[in-house]
């Protein structure tokens, strides 16, 4: 092929080959990954897997133990006392709106804050005014009215936009809480940029892609779905422009590719950066970054421009600034997720569909993170476990599991079997393929609520109000029957889930329209998957209700007005989470239940129906909000977390709730179902050894594929 033509076909794909790639590609190993964007095929090319344990790993370095110092003592320490350390009042975010801002002069490594001084929070109001001016107001400023003014009279929002087409059945389930946490007055999150692309190919090359994109539509003619395509891409590209203009502030030309690993680091933490300073996602995961800045960190490691120290400060500077990332929030929104998480999170682990090991010194590197800084929520680090890893990386993933309590364990073999092996956890259980999919986060119902509905004819058991019409509530004084409750249940879940995916439907039209996430989109493909990720809360409940319903003798009290409030439990009934299939398969016909009916219904953009099996936060809201059930489950007490069993009912020990969370079928809950453990290491083993040697060997249990 000459020179001519290869240009001219890397040219058609969006991704050129010219002397300023070659030369920032200079020892890898070529392939497709050269001529289309193709982050995954330069990953599996390229990266070398580690085999070995965590002996290499360094500490922090001096520099990174002063710029940690300052963030201690100038910002982390005064946030803590006044719950915002400071906002900007007067700049609407944008990716490029505030100036260079720096935690130190030390702070060299990897740069950039969201805006000019760490942790002061940027106003996003086009997600909606109402919350921003709230939040501001909370932390004891005053909102700018010449702002105030733009974004409720010339500017529509999100959430005016959302609020202006909500039906009464919706705003009815809202103000109830059968339906909380919906993102219709922040950014739904979920979505995962590539940001591998922008120090891989460089923002000129992705710029040109997004071009030919737009431009292949030239010969279509007009649609809703054509207009749409081509406004969105300009919105991609003017993003991306805003990117390099972004880096220019602090000194970077990030037009071309990364040429060595601090640039990859460096530019990487831009395209995320790009995100968090235009974006307030309840979830802004970074994606799956070891195995790529790996490949950079060992060509400069052979080619000895580097050393072990460099690349551990490199990781632990990167991971300073996603433990800096502030986002400006109601008190309100921090008790819904129970404090003010966004959830950075970083995947890690597995195997590649080659069968090798995913598994790389930066792997180690991240984890060391825990140890160079401490302990800390953020990034969410994941591991995609399999009981195949390297032994040297499963052990050191347990010791610091152990040590710090700040690793989250994932299924491997399951979400590579339905996702492929590039692919990352948005949250805390949403798999992606990086790049070539999105979600449209949803929140969840409360499925617990819905029984108590079904058995009140839609009047509230908290409130007394009739929230829906048109069903009959269960009469008589005597033991409530199974089946008539199974049958009103599933009626009242058609009422429930028609108004749940209603209101997504709504809330991801208007989000698209008035806060399109363009720095985001511009990192995926021109063409993806989008997946609605629905959700439920209260499994547990339900499902030890029924079980008692079935197996007990379960009596209602109903105060003056006939509304049932409360149950007389009479003998014993099997409680899910004890490996018992009479309760197991009751929460499994449930979560299955809830698949079907939202599959029923068509959802906004073609998106696949997915389903969550999660509250690892918001379980103590849904708890405030909904009565005693039949299970002894008080009311206004907090709802387990996730798929985990009710709390005290499992009396059989961790492995049986983990067998009892294993009968939910993951193809009615392919945006992930969480289990939520405490062990104590006292409990793991006397030494240190056997604590590390135990978790392992409970961790392969856990995650075992299940048999054909």
């Amino acid at each position: 092929m000459t020179a001519q033509v290869q240009a001219e076909s890397s040219a058609a794909h969006g991704v050129f080959v010219n002397e300023q790639s070659t030369k920032a590609w200079e020892g890898f190993t070529p392939g497709a990954w050269q001529h289309e964007i193709d982050v995954r095929g330069f990953v599996l090319n390229n990266f070398t897997p580690y085999l070995g344990d965590a002996e290499f790993l360094t500490g922090p370095t001096d520099k990174t133990l002063r710029v940690w110092d300052t963030l201690e003592k100038k910002y982390l320490s005064v946030e803590r006392k006044q719950r915002v350390y400071d906002i900007d009042t007067d700049t609407p975010a944008e990716i490029d709106a505030f100036p260079a801002g720096y935690i130190s002069e030390d702070d060299n490594v990897c740069v950039g804050l969201q805006t000019d001084v760490p942790l002061k929070r940027a106003m996003m109001p086009n997600g909606g005014w109402r919350m921003v001016e709230t939040a501001i107001r909370e932390a004891g400023k005053e909102p700018n009215e010449d702002i105030k003014k733009i974004f409720t009279e010339y500017r529509k929002t999100h959430n005016q936009a959302v609020f202006d087409i909500y039906t009464p059945r919706i705003r009815a389930a809202r103000s109830s809480h059968i339906i909380t946490g919906l993102p219709d007055a922040y950014g739904r999150g979920r979505i995962i940029g590539d940001y591998r692309r922008v120090a891989l190919y460089g923002v000129d090359n992705l710029i040109a892609d997004k071009e030919r994109a737009k431009d292949a539509t030239l010969s279509k003619g007009f649609s809703e779905h054509w207009a749409r395509y081509r406004e969105e891409h300009s919105e991609q590209i003017r993003a991306l422009q805003r990117l390099k203009k972004m880096a220019e502030k602090y000194g970077f030309d990030i037009s071309g590719p990364a040429t060595n690993a601090q640039e990859a680091v460096q530019w990487t933490y831009f395209a995320y950066l790009a995100s968090v300073k235009s974006q307030d996602g309840a979830a802004m995961s970074i994606g799956r970054l070891s195995g790529f800045l790996d490949i950079y960190f060992e060509r400069d490691l052979q080619a000895g421009l580097i050393t072990e120290t460099d690349a551990q400060e490199m990781i632990d500077a990167l991971v300073i600034k996603l433990r800096i990332v502030r986002f400006l929030r109601t008190i309100d929104y921090d008790q819904i997720f129970s404090g003010d998480p966004y959830w950075a999170t970083w995947s890690d682990g597995g195997f590649s569909a080659d069968g090798r090991a995913l598994v790389t010194k930066t792997s180690f590197r991240l984890l060391q993170t825990l140890r160079n800084l401490g302990p800390a929520p953020e990034p969410n680090i994941t591991i995609f476990w399999d009981e195949e890893l390297p032994t040297g990386y499963k052990e050191f993933c347990s010791a610091i599991s152990i040590e710090t309590s700040s690793i989250q364990y994932e299924s491997d073999p399951q979400i590579r079997e339905q996702w492929g092996d590039d692919v990352a956890i948005a949250c805390c259980v949403s798999p992606m393929k990086i790049g070539k999919q999105m979600q449209f986060f949803g929140a969840r119902v409360n499925a617990a609520k819905a029984l108590l509905y079904a058995m009140n004819g839609g009047r509230d058991e908290m409130t007394g109000k009739q929230i829906v019409n048109g069903y009959e509530p269960i009469t008589g004084d005597g033991p409530l029957d199974f089946d008539e409750v199974w049958v009103k249940y599933e009626e009242m879940l058609d009422w429930v889930i028609g108004t749940y995916v209603e209101a997504l439907n709504i809330i991801h039209y208007s989000h698209d329209k008035y806060a399109y996430e363009s720095i985001e989109m511009a990192l995926h493909d021109s063409d993806i998957i989008r997946a609605m990720g629905c959700g439920i809360a209260g499994l547990s409940i339900v499902a030890d209700s029924l079980a008692a319903i079935k197996y007990a003798k379960v009596t209602p009290v109903r105060d003056e007005t006939g509304l049932i409030v409360d149950y007389i439990t009479e003998g014993s009934f099997p409680a899910y989470g004890n490996d018992d299939d009479r309760a197991d398969d009751i929460a499994a016909t449930i979560v299955h239940t809830v698949m079907e009916k939202i599959k029923a219904i068509p959802l906004y953009r073609d998106a696949i129906p997915t389903q969550s099996v999660l509250t690892i936060t918001s379980n103590v809201v849904y708890g405030k909000a909904t009565g005693s059930f039949p299970s002894g489950h008080r009311a206004g007490e907090p709802f387990s977390p996730g798929a985990n069993p009710e709390n005290g009912m499992d009396t059989h020990g961790m492995v049986a709730s983990m067998l009892s969370v294993g009968k939910l079928d993951y193809e009615d809950a392919l945006d992930g179902i969480s289990l939520t453990n405490t062990i104590t290491p006292t409990a793991l083993g006397r030494t240190k050894e056997e604590q590390v040697r135990n978790l392992v060997g409970i961790l392969d249990a856990g995650f075992i594929p299940e048999e054909d």
